[in-house]
């Protein structure tokens, strides 16, 4: 069977409105699970009486965990049935809720986040599987639909968070989490095909030592692929900073306020959900290298304004929507860039890019807890803004690389 024949089997008409719908929520709920973390992280710190730099280790370990699953674990998305790896992820990130949940020890609560990290690879895996079943005209908007799913996950994770840890204590967060990787290991597997067709049967069958190292021709060849990694790691890092920052400067003494608070402001801030399936037809028209200028640009004003917010939680409102509004779009522009290439090494694409992404979120995350403990929200403004810079400089070299 030759390559052509087996894009046409996996192509087009199989994704319905309604199954795109889901799978975006399916993105949504196992991507949140990482972040209750950035609203809960004080009343967290004062049950197991650990606070600073250890208790950044909590999101930073997660963050790590996560690169290094997808490390070795997306790549099977090329080779393996996509159902029955995602039943796996599932029923990985249940368990480690379960553990969290139940923890009597920081040292356990550290090693279930992490091991929660390392199984959440469902929204990186759906993406590549589903582009792989849409018309190329259309994967910008169906990339906007399922990085809408991931944002949300993303922003209501702190909002939900927020409000349980304030009415219900932390733990409450974790058992909510437990209970939606649940619906996620029932219903995702009912809505995948059973028997994908991944590759041709007469291609010879690579070892997986030998999928694993194909990484590295594909980060040689496809400059683009590393710096739309690039770019999302300084993006994402930003966001992780920006929230961990937040969540320890408003429920500091200098502010007073409570977890909830941290909640309300995340859900305001969901509402940037509703951009991404917009940038992604913007970049359907225009180009995904001048949506991520024009979003870079956005982010940096945003973090300008950080300076401004100090201790006006009213101010801080507009930063904190500029700056989720920006990272999102170029979330959005980067995985179009890379939906463009090889579908038959998609999800290889996905691993270089997500790799490179959380490695960044994951050093930004113990950067970000350090900062605070050093010089407050002052550090993180700062931070946020040399992040913001990097990001505009990288966005602009990029458009002039793809008009040369």
């Amino acid at each position: 069977m030759s390559q052509t024949d087996l894009s046409t089997r996996t192509a087009p008409r199989r994704i319905s409105e309604l199954k795109l719908f889901l799978f975006s929520a399916a993105c949504a709920a196992s991507v949140a699970h990482g972040y209750y973390i950035h609203p809960l992280i004080a009343p967290v710190g004062a049950e197991f009486g650990v606070s600073g730099t250890w208790l950044g280790l909590v999101p930073a370990f997660n963050q790590i965990a996560l690169a290094l699953g997808i490390l070795l674990l997306l790549p099977l998305g090329d080779r393996v049935n996509n159902r029955k790896l995602l039943t796996y992820f599932a029923a990985g990130q249940l368990i480690a809720l379960l553990a969290m949940a139940l923890a009597a020890d920081f040292r356990i609560f550290v090693i279930a986040s992490s091991l929660l990290g390392f199984a959440t690879i469902a929204p990186y895996l759906v993406p590549a599987y589903v582009t792989r079943r849409v018309k190329p005209e259309r994967v910008g908007h169906v990339t906007g639909i399922l990085t809408a799913g991931i944002t949300a996950g993303l922003l209501a994770s702190r909002g939900g968070a927020g409000v349980l840890g304030h009415y219900f204590g932390w733990r409450a967060a974790y058992w909510v989490g437990a209970a939606l990787a649940l619906a996620v290991l029932v219903i995702v597997p009912l809505i995948m095909e059973k028997d994908e067709k991944l590759r041709d049967d007469d291609a010879p069958r690579e070892s997986y030592g030998a999928l694993i190292a194909s990484l590295w021709p594909i980060i040689r060849t496809m400059p683009d692929v590393l710096l739309a990694g690039i770019l999302q790691a300084l993006s994402f890092g930003f966001f992780l900073a920006l929230w961990l920052g937040i969540g320890l400067h408003l429920t500091s003494a200098q502010m007073g306020y409570g977890v909830d608070v941290v909640g309300y402001l995340a859900l305001l801030a969901a509402s940037n959900i509703l951009v991404a399936p917009w940038s992604g037809r913007l970049a359907d028209r225009i180009g995904a290298e001048k949506v991520r200028v024009l979003f870079a640009v956005i982010q940096w004003i945003g973090a300008i304004l950080l300076f401004v917010a100090g201790t006006s939680i009213w101010i801080l409102i507009v930063p904190i929507i500029l700056s989720n509004f920006g990272g999102a779009s170029m979330d959005v522009a980067n995985r179009t860039i890379l939906f463009g290439r090889a579908p038959e090494i998609r999800t290889r694409l996905m691993t270089v890019y997500i790799v490179t992404m959380f490695l960044g979120g994951g050093l930004s995350s113990w950067l970000g807890t350090a900062a605070y403990a050093w010089g407050g929200w002052n550090a993180i403004a700062g931070m946020s803004l040399i992040f913001a810079t990097l990001i505009l400089g990288l966005a602009l070299w990029g458009q002039h690389r793809h008009n040369t």
